[in-house]
């Protein structure tokens, strides 16, 4: 267990935070009065991913009650590790949110893609199946030093990951592959690298990043090349990941987290104050404008969060290995959970 624990990377670790709530107003308006009595809410731990915008509704969710709503007392996590990522990019989580030594986390808030990964090249992975995905296609931009102007500036430069099978990584080799070009050969793919500092300091050229580290750009004088979206590269990208033998055992705690999960998503949407408090508190953005480039892009998160087996497949493609072949797609999912939501018509009543 202690070497599952040290071997997780900061894409499957994440921030304890607190239930207190950030704006009073925010659940007088929502009325929240839990169904289960608080002596009756299942525990849960769960392990946030790195520092991202895909974390927010998450946190939205303790905060706003909907997890004690849902007969949930959950109890979310970031490592020190993963603190440290975010603050090579500016952001600031707070120092009582961080703890260190919660790998065995039933379930986590990360990438499909870099899981499956580990679980075929590491026997002291731990296997985890998707139950939804909210990042099923490369959605980051390139982010280039200011004497990069174009795309095509980028060949024979230097372009940032974090690490091999992690969303940014498939992105890079997707990119790469569009381009008709060979890593290695016409592009240099630095690993480590998913961070501004890097960039800053003139390590790399250009890197992969996510709506948070993109919506900061302008504000570090660095030029957004490119937003990688319309490639439509499929991805396992973030998505709510659970250890496959406690899913078997708790799938009615899974089912209740999906749930919160999804009502989270919804609420950070429609309720623009809900979303901007949750950035200041949690990763002190309090830039107007960052926070209106973040919006934007947590509108463009699906409803419908099915497990994205397009993904798994690219993933299984890419990385492909006599370890790999070991697993089929099934392995990796669980698309029950939000089919049953979805056919109940609970998500579509949260649009109205």
């Amino acid at each position: 267990m202690i070497q599952q624990r040290r071997y997780l990377m900061e894409e499957d670790m994440a921030v304890s935070l607190g239930r207190s709530s950030f704006l009073l107003g925010l659940l007088v308006s929502l009325a929240v009065v839990p169904a289960w009595g608080a002596d009756k809410l299942s525990s849960v731990d769960v392990a946030l991913g790195d520092v991202s915008l895909n974390k927010v509704s998450f946190l939205i969710a303790a905060d706003a009650g909907i997890y004690a709503k849902n007969g949930l007392d959950v109890h979310q996590f970031i490592t020190p590790g993963a603190a440290q990522v975010a603050r090579n990019s500016g952001v600031s989580v707070p120092a009582q949110f961080v703890r260190s030594d919660i790998g065995s986390a039933p379930i986590s808030i990360g990438g499909g893609s870099p899981m499956i990964y580990r679980v075929a090249n590491d026997e002291r992975a731990i296997h985890r199946v998707m139950l939804t995905t909210t990042e099923s296609i490369i959605r980051d931009h390139i982010i280039a030093s200011s004497n990069i102007k174009s795309v095509q500036d980028l060949k024979g430069k230097r372009l940032g990951y974090s690490v091999p099978g992690a969303v940014t990584h498939v992105g890079a080799v997707g990119f790469a592959r569009k381009m008709g070009w060979e890593p290695g050969k016409d592009i240099t793919l630095v690993g480590g690298g998913n961070a501004l500092n890097p960039l800053l300091e003139g390590r790399e050229d250009a890197l992969l990043a996510s709506g948070m580290l993109f919506a900061m750009a302008s504000e570090k004088k660095l030029n957004d090349v490119m937003d990688l979206t319309p490639y439509k590269i499929p991805v396992a990208g973030s998505s709510i990941l659970a250890e496959k033998n406690w899913l078997q055992a708790n799938r009615d705690t899974a089912a209740r987290f999906v749930k919160a999960a999804i009502e989270a998503d919804a609420l950070m949407k429609t309720n623009r104050p809900a979303f901007n408090a949750a950035l200041v508190k949690w990763f002190n953005i309090k830039d107007a404008p960052t926070q209106d480039s973040m919006y934007r892009e947590a509108l463009e998160i699906p409803r419908k969060p099915y497990p994205s087996v397009e993904g798994i497949k690219a993933t299984l493609s890419i990385y492909d290995s006599p370890e790999m072949r070991k697993y089929k797609a099934e392995d990796f999912y669980d698309a029950s959970f939000v089919a049953a939501l979805d056919k109940s018509g609970a998500i579509d009543r949260l649009y109205k």
